[in-house]
């Protein structure tokens, strides 16, 4: 496991700054990240919240997932770092 989550199910008035509060109580954030399309930048439904401790990522995973947040449920799960080639 790891200390980053991906979040998903985001509404598209969630911002970075919704998205980092929402997660906060679980333990100190280095970054709450709600991912955008190039050209609108509008949401596109997901982002990624990385903890300081995995046991912070592991707390808010378990409390998080599930939870509705701005009128749509989340989905929490840890993140896979994707190797670039």
């Amino acid at each position: 496991m790891g200390k980053k989550l991906f979040v998903g199910g985001l509404a598209w008035a969630t911002n970075d700054d919704s998205l980092s509060k929402a997660f906060e109580e679980y333990g100190t954030i280095e970054e709450a990240k709600v991912i955008t399309e190039r050209d609108s930048g509008r949401s596109r439904g997901f982002g990624f919240v990385t903890f300081g401790t995995e046991e912070n990522a592991i707390a808010a995973q378990k409390a998080m997932d599930g939870q509705e947040m701005d009128g749509r449920q989340l989905r929490v799960d840890f993140a896979n770092d994707k190797q670039r080639s």
